[in-house]
C-alpha cells in the first residue's frame, strides 16, 4: 500500500516538474501558500518537509487531488488487495 511518505514525494517531483516547465516558480508557489520562498527551496532538496497544511496548500494551488498522484500500477494494486 502506498504510504503517506511515498505520496509526499510524488507531489515533490510534480512541483519540480512544474517549475522546470515554468508553469509556477519557488517564489510564487510560496507566496501563494503562505511560507517562505526558502523553506520551498529546502523541501524540494529534501533537506524539510512540508507541514500537512502546505501540503494540502500547495495541492490546491495546483490543481491537484491526491488521486491525481496515483498511477495506473497503484490502482491495480489496490482492487487486487495487495
Amino acid at each position: 500500500m502506498l504510504g503517506f511518505h511515498q505520496l509526499q514525494g510524488r507531489l515533490i517531483a510534480t512541483v519540480q516538474e512544474r517549475i522546470r516547465s515554468g508553469e509556477i516558480t519557488e517564489r510564487r508557489l510560496a507566496h501563494r501558500i503562505g511560507i517562505s520562498q526558502p523553506h520551498v527551496h529546502n523541501v524540494l532538496k529534501g533537506k524539510r518537509v512540508f507541514s500537512i497544511p502546505a501540503l494540502d496548500a500547495v495541492l490546491f494551488e495546483l490543481r491537484l487531488d491526491v488521486i491525481d498522484l496515483l498511477t495506473p500500477d497503484d490502482f491495480t494494486k489496490f482492487l487486487s488487495g495487495r
